[in-house]
């Protein structure tokens, strides 16, 4: 069975190593011209966790993670107004978790592919023809491709969504939020961070700051506004929201690079009733986007991708497969999405007294046993994910 795979981030890259792994013929599609360097720092903990594990592709994402000493915030005088320990976060969920970058974990899965998947960047799907049998697709390099099933894993935005379900405005749910990451070279700055994430101690926007080898620098920000629309030119818009935060954002934001070398976009969900329609599945975000509030939009792309394979290769048509999938992942997906919009004013308070309350849940989570509380808010429910297949997935479609 062929299966063509449209996006080559997180999502993808897990559901192409999987289905290589379990016997199937993988096409990927990529609109970019290469891996995208844009990113920020993720906790990747939970049932991507689990997935990853049982791919064998966890020992690499080991290696490529990074160590976290602790989230601190502070004032704009640079003073310390909350800590959470990381340590105590990890022992909570018996240390399976990782901190990596976006690109370092799409890095990880990317190296697992072996020589037969078919990667092809500079491309993508112009139309397509959704047959009972199969989809035919007319690339955008003129190309074109048969498969016996086609993966939408190409994002928030995703083309192949839109070719199939409608347009994006039917199923977007934005948040009032945008956010921002970028990476510059300051190794004073490196070194007065240390192990620990910093985040500015403010209400309505947030300037994070963190370490990476080479004396490089990690920028991430955030800022509500009730506009879903990207500015023009996303630099001088961080400059001017952000830099009266004070401490270290002045001078991080003076570092900040040309609007092509910033990951920016807005904060939202993706809610919609199906998720397959003939031979098209969605994955990832193009589905199941939780937001960066949820703080597990990475776990659920690789654990989404792990359930889709498994099931391609246990049931005995494409359409059962794809009816389990939904059927059971689409469950979690939900209840992650309500834990990220339950979260939205702890993560970024929209009033003073509510600052003042998370200073105060921060100090409390210093006492005994209050981190597993912590932890079981941020994770949701516990999630089972299917047995790995032993069999290779030969069959037609």
């Amino acid at each position: 069975m062929r299966i063509a795979v449209c996006g080559a981030g997180i999502a993808g890259l897990a559901l192409a190593q999987r289905l290589d792994a379990l016997g199937f013929e993988v096409v990927v599609l990529e609109k970019a011209p290469g891996p995208r360097p844009q990113g920020y720092m993720m906790d990747f903990f939970g049932a991507g966790y689990e997935a990853a594990e049982a791919m064998g592709v966890l020992p690499r994402l080991r290696e490529l993670s990074h160590r976290v000493g602790g989230v601190r915030y502070v004032d704009a005088e640079g003073r310390t107004r909350g800590v959470l320990d990381y340590d105590r976060f990890a022992r909570a969920v018996g240390g399976r978790l990782l901190s990596i970058m976006r690109p370092d974990l799409e890095q990880g899965l990317r190296e697992q592919l072996s020589e037969r998947v078919d990667v092809r960047y500079s491309t993508s799907i112009a139309a397509l023809d959704n047959r009972s049998d199969g989809v035919g697709l007319t690339l955008t390099d003129g190309g074109e491709l048969e498969a016996d099933l086609l993966v939408g894993a190409d994002g928030i935005h995703s083309g192949v969504r839109a070719l199939v379900f409608g347009p994006e405005e039917s199923y977007i749910r934005y948040l009032g939020f945008h956010t921002a990451a970028y990476v510059f070279t300051d190794t004073e700055m490196h070194d007065r961070l240390g192990d620990d994430f910093w985040m500015t101690d403010s209400v309505d926007r947030l300037m994070g700051l963190y370490g990476l080898p080479g004396g490089r620098v990690a920028t991430f920000a955030v800022h509500r506004t009730p506009d879903p629309t990207r500015p023009d030119d996303e630099r001088a818009a961080l400059r001017e929201i952000h830099d009266s935060l004070g401490w270290l954002v002045p001078r991080a934001l003076e570092s900040c690079p040309p609007p092509e070398e910033i990951y920016y976009d807005q904060v939202a969900q993706i809610r919609m009733p199906e998720w397959n329609r003939g031979r098209v599945t969605l994955l990832g975000d193009s589905c199941q986007a939780v937001s960066l509030l949820a703080g597990m939009g990475a776990s659920l792309a690789v654990a989404g991708a792990y359930v889709l394979a498994e099931h391609l290769a246990a049931c005995d048509s494409v359409e059962d497969a794809l009816q389990r999938y939904q059927r059971e992942w689409q469950p979690v997906v939900a209840e992650k999405q309500q834990v990220g919009r339950r979260g939205a004013r702890a993560f970024l308070p929209d009033t003073q007294a509510m600052l003042w309350r998370r200073r105060v849940a921060l100090r409390l989570s210093r006492l005994p046993g209050v981190e597993r509380f912590i932890a079981g808010s941020l994770t949701g429910k516990s999630v089972v994910l299917p047995t790995p297949s032993r069999t290779a997935g030969s069959r037609g479609g």
